[in-house]
C-alpha cells in the first residue's frame, strides 16, 4: 500500500523540520514537499499531487486561508489540515469555510497529529463535537438566511437523511446519532456517506454549514 503523501506549509523552518522528522519516522507516511509561504504552497501542491497538506494559517505572501481556498478550488483530492497556535480563532473558521478538513493545535501530542493526518487522508474531518459546537457559535451567525422557505437543495435528501443531517449539525457523534435515531452506527455512517455524495460536500464540517445555510436547522 502506498504511503500517505504529506506536504508541509509553515514559515518557520524549524517547525517544518520537526514535522518532517516526526512524519518520516512512520512507515505509512511520507513528506513529499514543503513551503514557507502560501503562494509556494499552492504551487507545490499542484505540482506534487499530495494527499494531505499540513497548513499553517499565518504565512507571508499568501496566508493559509487563501492557500486552502485555492487548493480546494483546484479540484484536487488533496485534503487540508490546518495547524494553529490559537484554538479556533477567526482564521481557523475562515479556513474551514474555505474547505479545510479540520484543524489541530501546534502543541498537540505527536500521536494525535499523526492520527489526524491519517484520518483526513481517509476522507474524514478532524473535528471533535465540542469544536463543532464552537464552530456553530462563531460561524452560524455570519451565514445568510433563507426566509423564502425550504431550500431546493434539500429535495435530493430522504427524510431519514435529513434527520441524520440535523443531528450532525447539532454536533452529535455517530454513536449519539445512532442512539437518538434508533439505528446501528454502521447505518449512520452509510447515511453520512450518501449525504456527502448527494450534496457533493467534502466532509462533516461542510455538512454542518450546509444544514444552516439551507435553513434545515435554525440558529439558536
Amino acid at each position: 500500500m502506498d504511503p500517505i503523501r504529506v506536504f508541509l506549509a509553515d514559515d518557520q523552518e524549524l517547525v517544518r523540520s520537526g514535522f518532517r522528522m516526526l512524519i518520516e519516522a512512520e512507515e505509512d507516511l511520507q513528506v513529499v514537499g514543503e513551503a514557507a509561504d502560501g503562494a509556494q504552497t499552492v504551487a507545490g501542491v499542484l505540482a506534487c499531487r499530495c494527499d494531505v497538506v499540513l497548513m499553517d494559517i499565518r504565512m507571508p505572501v499568501m496566508d493559509g486561508v487563501e492557500a486552502t481556498r485555492r487548493i480546494v478550488a483546484s479540484g484536487l483530492p488533496t485534503r487540508v489540515l490546518v495547524l494553529t497556535t490559537f484554538d479556533l480563532d477567526e482564521y481557523v473558521f475562515s479556513a474551514l469555510k474555505a474547505g479545510a478538513s479540520g484543524f489541530m493545535l501546534k502543541d498537540a501530542r505527536p500521536e494525535d497529529l499523526l492520527n489526524a493526518i491519517r484520518t483526513v487522508a481517509a476522507g474524514e474531518a478532524v473535528m471533535a463535537p465540542s469544536a463543532t459546537r464552537r464552530l456553530l457559535d462563531h460561524v452560524v451567525p455570519t451565514l445568510p438566511t433563507n426566509p423564502e422557505g425550504p431550500d431546493p437543495r434539500l429535495d435530493v435528501l430522504t427524510d431519514r437523511e435529513q434527520e441524520v443531517l440535523v443531528e450532525i449539525a447539532a454536533g452529535a457523534t455517530n454513536a449519539e446519532i445512532a442512539r437518538t435515531l434508533y439505528m446501528a452506527e454502521g447505518t449512520v455512517k452509510t447515511h453520512i456517506t450518501r449525504l456527502l455524495a448527494k450534496l457533493q460536500i467534502r466532509d462533516r464540517v461542510g455538512l454542518v454549514l450546509f444544514a444552516y445555510e439551507t435553513g434545515l436547522v435554525r440558529r439558536g
